[in-house]
């Protein structure tokens, strides 16, 4: 393994990817070469072609204290804050859930049923961070957004985002508890986006530290079985959506089979299951009646 000069890039991170390794992070040495992408504010490619350049005692030091919170499993997206989701970047905080690659699967099932059209409104149910809504704004030019989340601050977020995203204009946010955020006359809309909570009390007991230590739990629990969040919402589904318009929700992989029954008890027709990457179920397709 090649040695690198004492105090310069290539030494400092070899050093923090082996603290890293031995608290069991599988990613150590991706996230050490963020960290130090972060605080140099610099590219990853730049960091690997210049491991042997010195780095200032001040850099140093605010990379060994991110290093530190890494080490106690804090995210790195909260860290950095910062996460890429549809090749766009979006600010995070421990206020929001992390955007995971597992949820794009409902970008592109969004984007395959209105593939002969774009919806001209869009609500997101749950909006966190607003990745799921503007990702799809960015595809559709010409559509209108209404983000909802029951945490304010997760509203500012998505706030920040859709104004560094240059989507102000076409996004809005409420705070409040699901539909009933939304203003009494609000319209019908054309699709309906969620990601909502759906692990269950057992799964929640397994979950990893850097999860279930700092992710807020709102956005994560659901229940016994993970979907009291769909119970809650689907009756207003419904109402919500025009005639013959699509909702679009994440699962987990167990849970695709009870989420058609609800959803179907609430009026909507389950059109299919659509798979992530790894061939789990993960977004479950439904359309509101036709008269």
């Amino acid at each position: 393994m090649k040695r690198y000069p004492a105090g310069s890039i290539g030494e400092i991170l070899h050093a923090a990817t082996d603290r890293l390794n031995q608290q069991g992070i599988d990613t150590a040495r991706l996230d050490a070469r963020v960290l130090m992408s972060h605080v140099l504010g610099k590219d990853p490619a730049w960091i690997i072609g210049h491991a042997d350049e010195p780095i200032t005692e001040g850099v140093k030091q605010r990379f060994e204290a991110l290093a530190s919170r890494r080490e106690a499993y804090e995210p790195v997206a909260y860290l950095t804050g910062m996460r890429e989701f549809w090749s766009l970047p979006f600010h995070v905080t421990p206020e929001t859930l992390i955007p995971r690659p597992d949820t794009e699967t409902l970008v592109a099932a969004a984007l395959e049923v209105f593939k002969d059209g774009p919806p001209a409104r869009i609500l997101d149910l749950g909006t966190g961070c607003g990745c799921i809504l503007l990702s799809l704004l960015s595809e559709w030019s010409e559509a209108q957004g209404t983000g909802v989340d029951i945490a304010k601050p997760s509203i500012a977020v998505a706030g920040i985002n859709a104004a560094a995203l240059d989507m102000a204009e076409r996004a809005e946010f409420f705070a409040g508890d699901w539909q009933l955020a939304l203003p009494a006359d609000d319209a019908e809309y054309d699709l309906i986006v969620a990601n909502p909570p759906y692990i269950s009390e057992p799964e929640m007991a397994d979950l990893p530290a850097d999860v279930a230590d700092f992710e807020p739990h709102r956005a994560l629990a659901a229940g016994a079985d993970g979907l009291d969040a769909y119970r809650r919402m689907a009756p207003a589904l419904a109402e919500l959506l025009r005639p013959g318009g699509f909702f679009l929700g994440e699962i987990g992989m167990k849970q695709a089979d009870t989420a058609t029954a609800i959803l179907a008890d609430a009026g909507l027709t389950v059109m299919e299951i659509q798979a992530d990457a790894a061939g789990r179920p993960r977004c479950v397709v439904a359309r509101s009646p036709i008269p």
